[in-house]
């Protein structure tokens, strides 16, 4: 079993940042990683977790919530908002009878499939372009 860690991931900027999540928490088997903003409503958020289903197979979910804050001054009082949230899932499901190499080869493919490169994934989801 893998032991809570720092997750380091590199954005899409020109020059990538690294982003290190810190362990929060782990409830009902979900592990949450944080990357701290400036108050915890702003905090980016990933959370892992895997589940055996009765008829046998492996569910792990990848979560990801991105919040945007900006400071809301109302009376002269000036507090953190959240205007807009970004969520991501992913969702892998295997029999019990898969292979570590097959595993691997899905998830690779997968991470494969979300480069800058592959333009039909790209073009879909970060440009907000429809598939034709």
């Amino acid at each position: 079993m893998p032991q809570m860690q720092n997750l380091v991931v590199n954005d899409r900027k020109t020059t990538p940042i690294a982003h290190t999540f810190i362990p929060r928490d782990i409830v009902n088997g979900v592990g949450t990683v944080i990357e701290a903003g400036p108050t915890p409503v702003g905090d980016n958020r990933i959370s892992i977790s895997l589940a055996r289903t009765a008829n046998g197979r492996y569910k792990g979910t990848l979560k990801y919530v991105f919040p945007i804050v900006q400071t809301e001054t109302i009376n002269g009082v000036s507090n953190p908002k959240v205007v807009r949230t970004a969520y991501a899932e992913v969702h892998f499901n295997f029999d019990n009878t898969s292979t570590v190499e097959e595993r691997r080869d899905v998830v690779g493919m997968v991470m494969d499939s979300l480069a800058a490169s592959k333009t039909l994934v790209n073009d879909t989801i970060v440009n907000l372009q429809g598939v034709y």
